[in-house]
């Protein structure tokens, strides 16, 4: 009981330092004598510190506790199809140390090279703590089971792939490995800007599209565990063929990849294939463009056509929208929120907010960490709970 209990009191100082020894009594009902011996166990774990006196409320004033997010690190890691981006945070998500490396083919050989040295950079760069990196989280643009197995990344080209034993083996660390759109959720409701909202719908779009769905503040997987699979949903009937074997997927449409593809046929001879890029397609909006514009009014239409559908379906409190296609917000809002409005059912319509993520890239690699972080803590319980 004992051993519970401080795992209770911990949970409390996480959730609300900083915070008094009365104050976690009165929230926990556990009694006075209780808690300090126990946040003092806490305090020589180095998990807890006291901080500056608080507010008085008539008699002596309290010490004030705060969580030690310093006490430990986590490396997250974004593996996009064409990119890595990883983050070394601290236990409460706040990013220390950022990389970012472009990826030139999908191969798993070339890739796990990639990723190795993307974390052991991490690693590096970690500072000296009484826990040191406590884990790796991955999140991966396609469907994962529970256990962390790959069973199909379209985007990727790949199928039924371990990764997680591959990096466990590699760097002798817990790993966990999620779907990336679900791994960008859990980073807005643990550290964006929007963290009270309890129904919110996160739409990574990037090369792909991929949703992380947040219900009654618990992210919401699907029996199998492979929720959110959105931008395979079909949005024209009769249309393009798709890598997942559907036609006409969401995707298709209003993708990163989707925009890439309709500027290539416009602009086709003033770039090759490999120079089409987003950051080159900003460069002409930029300069007033006016094709380049309407491509990228059009894919916001076809984005805002998917949202609709999202609204119709789950009622949501927020949507936000992250990944790449955040970094065009300022030529794709008008049209998506307009074709939202045409397509979202009034009373669904009503009181829903449509934001762009402020972490914008960064989403699915600090709530990667996230998901290291909360594997870390949930050993943690479980081993004070068996002690």
């Amino acid at each position: 009981m004992k051993k519970l209990n401080k795992s209770i009191i911990l949970e409390t100082i996480i959730a609300d330092s900083p915070i008094s020894r009365t104050a976690i009594s009165e929230k926990t009902g556990l009694n006075k004598a209780t808690v300090s011996n126990l946040v003092n166990e806490l305090i020589a774990s180095q998990l807890v510190c006291e901080t500056g006196p608080g507010e008085s409320s008539g008699g002596r004033k309290p010490v004030m506790l705060l969580f030690n997010r310093e006490a430990g690190y986590a490396v997250g890691v974004d593996l996009g199809v064409n990119y890595i981006l990883t983050v070394l945070t601290d236990l409460q998500g706040r990013i220390i140390k950022e990389r970012r490396v472009s990826l030139h083919e999908n191969g798993f050989d070339y890739v796990l090279e990639q990723l190795h040295d993307s974390i052991r950079w991490a690693l590096a760069k970690a500072p000296d703590s009484p826990y040191g990196v406590i884990g790796i989280g991955i999140g991966v643009p396609g469907l994962v089971r529970p256990d962390g197995m790959i069973m199909t990344a379209p985007n990727l080209r790949w199928n039924k792939i371990d990764l997680k034993s591959q990096i466990e083996e590699t760097f002798q660390l817990p790993v966990t490995i999620d779907n990336e759109a679900n791994a960008g959720a859990l980073g807005e409701k643990s550290y964006g800007d929007y963290q009270t909202a309890k129904d919110m719908i996160y739409v990574s779009a990037g090369i792909g599209i991929g949703v992380g769905i947040i219900l009654n503040n618990h992210l919401y997987r699907g029996f199998s565990g492979f929720s959110g699979e959105m931008g395979h949903m079909t949005i024209n009937l009769d249309g393009r063929p798709c890598s997942c074997g559907n036609r006409g997927c969401w995707e298709l449409y209003a993708s990163e990849n989707a925009l890439l593809e309709e500027a290539a046929k416009v602009l086709g001879e003033e770039q090759t294939a490999d120079e089409m890029t987003l950051d080159y397609l900003v460069h002409l909006a930029e300069k007033g463009r006016k094709e380049v514009i309407e491509l990228f009014r059009s894919v916001g239409y076809y984005l805002g056509v998917g949202i609709a559908n999202v609204i119709n379906t789950f009622n949501p409190e927020l949507v936000i929208i992250g990944n790449r296609l955040s970094l065009i917000k300022s030529w794709i809002e008008e049209s998506l929120q307009a074709c939202v409005e045409e397509r979202s059912l009034q009373y669904h319509h009503k009181r829903v907010q449509i934001e762009f993520s402020k972490l914008a890239m960064k989403s699915a690699a600090v709530g990667a960490a996230t998901l290291a972080i909360q594997a870390f803590f949930a050993q943690s319980k479980a081993t004070v709970e068996e002690g």
